[in-house]
């Protein structure tokens, strides 16, 4: 088979990390001394589609690293509403692979027009989102030409961890992070496996997709993934989320993707991986713990094990080629999801 447009850039990932990592660490580190001077409390990112779930990894990023809250920002508020927003004393993030959005530029430029330190994160350093923050971190992931973000989602994963990481002074968890590209790589070995997974499950009609903690972030960008690229309905939760009612839609054979860790949300994501196991569901788990891979149908074990708050640079991998691999199943063309284009400038 023709290799896609999409597989080639799923397995560009290690690269493109290293790419980022290699060009923008000493600028990072500099970044972070700057911002150091700013009396910063808390943090609002504005985002769309995958890059909205780059901004979710943030919200545990900071939080744990560093104690400050992380609002997703509500974009209208500025180009439809025209609200007087109050952003002092916060960290204003634009995240877009493409830069291009007025929407998310808009809640940048505003930002730093009332004295509030700003931030682009994009894959294009000439982009009107550049052109509206103070500082930019350039994701160096080359150009994208999927219409599914992959690479620029994980660059942008690691450029927010880059600069946490920079924030927090963090050396160790600095150097870690210089090895997670090896870890993306490992992970990448297991797309025959994902290809026969995604053939028996061609059939799926629905699904859900679960995690917690820094993996959330991982739940929404699969079940995107998986609209895009195959167009089943599928729903992201958290573990705590699904609890409270979404688990009645659990009956027999009802397909369920389970992001599970080692950390501190394992155990909790496990329990619930139980009791789905026990209602019947038919389990696709992404994890590194025995104890949750004897219990799916589908086991997608992950290769090299890493610190949670790195693990959603893996596990994504995993849920990309699962997605990729069902949009083939099913007889469709990854490189040409319906009603897609690759830049939506959304006002």
């Amino acid at each position: 088979m023709h290799e896609s447009t999409l597989a080639h850039e799923i397995h560009e990932q290690p690269a493109a990390i290293e790419r980022l990592l290699a060009a923008e660490a000493g600028a990072v580190a500099d970044l972070a001394r700057t911002l150091a001077q700013q009396q910063i409390r808390g943090v609002l990112i504005a985002a769309r589609g995958t890059s909205d779930n780059a901004a979710r990894y943030a919200q545990y990023l900071f939080g744990t690293a560093l104690g400050l809250p992380v609002a997703l920002a509500a974009p209208s508020l500025h180009t439809l509403y025209h609200a007087p927003m109050r952003y002092e004393h916060m960290l204003v993030i634009g995240i877009s692979q493409s830069g291009q959005s007025p929407d998310i530029c808009a809640v940048v430029a505003d930002a730093r027009s009332h004295g509030s330190p700003t931030l682009a994160i994009t894959n294009i350093a000439t982009s009107p989102l550049a052109a509206a923050a103070a500082h930019t971190i350039e994701l160096h992931a080359g150009v994208e030409r999927s219409i599914a973000a992959t690479k620029t989602y994980t660059t942008q994963l690691a450029a927010l961890a880059l600069l946490v990481l920079s924030l927090a002074e963090d050396t160790a968890g600095l150097a870690e992070l210089q090895r997670i590209p090896a870890a993306v790589a490992a992970t990448l070995a297991l797309d025959a496996q994902v290809a026969e997974v995604a053939a028996a499950e061609a059939g799926m009609l629905a699904g859900v997709t679960l995690g917690r903690g820094y993996n959330y972030a991982t739940a929404w960008e699969i079940a995107l993934k998986l609209k895009e690229l195959t167009y089943v309905p599928i729903e992201a939760y958290s573990a705590a989320d699904f609890q409270h009612g979404p688990i009645a839609l659990v009956r027999e054979d009802f397909p369920i993707l389970a992001v599970v860790p080692q950390g501190a949300a394992a155990a909790d994501m496990q329990a619930l991986v139980e009791r789905l196991h026990g209602l019947g569901a038919r389990l696709i788990a992404i994890s590194d713990r025995a104890e949750v891979l004897g219990l799916a149908d589908h086991p997608l074990a992950l290769p090299q094990p890493v610190a949670e708050r790195f693990s959603p640079l893996t596990t994504i991998v995993a849920g990309q080629l699962f997605a990729m691999h069902l949009a083939r199943a099913r007889g469709l063309d990854p490189d040409a999801p319906r009603g897609l284009r690759k830049v939506t400038e959304t006002r």
